[in-house]
C-alpha cells in the first residue's frame, strides 16, 4: 500500500502564500493532486496533475495556485499565492496509480486568517 506523507500547512493573512508538499512512498503514479474539505463542507477536488504533467484546477483557484510534480522524487507541489479566507481547509493529498489503487494523505491544515 502506497503511503503519502504531507507538509507545508499552516497559517497565513489573506494574500500570503503557503505551498504544499506530497511525497509518495513508491512510484507507478498515473495522477496525484490536492482536495480540501473545509468545516461543514463536501471535500473537493482544488487540483490535480498526471505523470505526463497534464494538470487540472478548480475554477476557485485558477491562476493563484499551481500544481507541479517531479516524478523522480514521486512528490507533488501545491503552490498557493493570493490566499484567501475561503481556502482555509484541511488539504488531502491524492494519488491514483496504473493499477487503479487511490491512496490519500492524513491531511495538512491551513488557515488564512484576516
Amino acid at each position: 500500500q502506497v503511503q503519502l506523507e504531507e507538509s507545508g500547512g499552516g497559517s497565513v493573512q489573506p494574500g500570503g502564500s503557503l505551498r504544499l508538499s506530497c511525497a509518495a512512498s513508491r512510484s507507478s503514479i498515473y495522477v496525484m493532486g490536492w482536495y480540501r474539505q473545509a468545516p461543514g463542507k463536501q471535500r473537493e477536488l482544488v487540483a490535480h496533475i498526471t505523470s505526463g504533467g497534464s494538470s487540472n484546477y478548480a475554477d476557485s483557484v485558477k491562476g493563484r495556485f499551481t500544481i507541479s510534480i517531479n516524478n523522480a522524487k514521486n512528490t507533488v507541489y501545491l503552490q498557493m499565492n493570493s490566499l484567501k479566507p475561503e481556502d482555509t481547509a484541511v488539504y488531502f493529498c491524492n494519488l491514483v496509480d496504473w493499477s487503479n489503487t487511490e491512496a490519500w494523505g492524513q491531511g495538512t491544515l491551513v488557515i488564512v486568517f484576516s
